[in-house]
């Protein structure tokens, strides 16, 4: 596998995740995108309800485990979208569609880096886990696969930071209710708080 034949796969396999709906809860059908690719590549991989992992050829023991970890699950889209929020629409270098940026690019190019180095010798152990239910925190994601994948020492998390490093969420609380505000990412200053 070639750098540019991987950069071509993963803006393929991007459009189709982008073209499938996949919010929270509802995301066998990217599951299967993923599982799919995978197969393709002749990567063994176990499917976890609509969970992902895959783990590199040379694995041993005595090595550290680096994880690499993103989600597929999307966020309903908001009434300001001015395109389809499910069509993939590539214009010069910029892919539009529901999912593209939270997290779907980030996704593939944890994947197709996986499928890069999945039977090199390294001085680590990559395990790959594309998990659901990212949006909700759902019970069914990443706290579903943890403890299928053993030991972890590192990770590198996909999520649309503006490669500003982020190490943990500061806190969490969920809140049943109805606000007001202008939809936006937290991570690019856009849209209104509504709980301002």
């Amino acid at each position: 596998m070639t750098i540019t034949s991987l950069q071509t796969d993963a803006i393929e396999l991007l459009q189709q995740l982008i073209e499938t709906p996949s919010l929270s809860r509802q995301e066998s059908a990217t599951a299967d995108l993923i599982q799919q690719f995978l197969e393709q590549k002749g990567i063994p991989h176990q499917r976890f309800q609509n969970n992902i992992v895959a783990k590199t050829t040379n694995w041993s023991d005595q090595k550290p485990v680096l994880l690499l970890n993103s989600h597929h699950d999307t966020v309903k889209p908001a009434k300001g979208w001015q395109r389809d929020p499910f069509k993939a629409n590539l214009e010069g270098d910029q892919l539009f569609g529901l999912g593209s940026n939270d997290a779907g690019a980030s996704l593939v190019s944890l994947i197709v880096t996986f499928c890069f180095f999945y039977e090199k010798e390294l001085p680590v152990n990559l395990v790959l886990a594309a998990t659901a239910e990212e949006e909700i925190s759902g019970p069914n994601g990443i706290a579903l696969v943890l403890p299928e994948l053993g030991g972890i020492d590192a990770a590198i998390v996909g999520e649309p930071t503006q490669m500003r490093l982020a190490i943990a969420e500061r806190g969490l609380m969920v809140v049943d209710g109805e606000a007001v505000g202008q939809s936006g990412h937290a991570a690019r200053s856009e849209g209104i708080n509504a709980l301002y």
